[in-house]
C-alpha cells in the first residue's frame, strides 16, 4: 500500500443507495458492486487520513481484511488544511 497525494471528489449516488448506507463504516456496509470494494475502501482510508479521524478496533479488523483483497491498490490522500 503507498500513499500519494491527489485531489478528491465526491461521487454521486441514487437517494437509495445513500439511505441503505446512511452512516455506517466498511464494517456494517459496503458498496453493493463488489469490483469496486477496493476503491471505496482506499478511498475510505484516504478520507479518515486526510482529515485525521480515529478507527476503532472493529473498523481497522475491517479495512485490514478489506484491504489484503486489494494489494496493488494505492491509497491516496491530499491532507487537510
Amino acid at each position: 500500500m503507498r500513499l500519494a497525494r491527489t485531489r478528491r471528489t465526491l461521487i454521486a449516488v441514487s437517494a437509495a443507495s445513500n439511505r441503505s448506507k446512511a452512516d455506517k463504516d466498511p464494517t456494517e456496509w459496503l458498496p453493493p458492486y463488489a469490483p469496486y470494494w477496493c476503491e471505496y475502501v482506499t478511498n475510505w482510508v484516504a478520507d479518515k487520513s486526510r482529515y485525521q479521524l480515529s478507527v476503532d478496533p472493529a473498523e481497522h479488523n475491517a479495512l485490514a481484511e478489506l484491504l489484503a483483497a486489494c494489494p496493488d491498490q494505492p491509497i491516496t490522500v491530499t491532507l487537510a488544511r
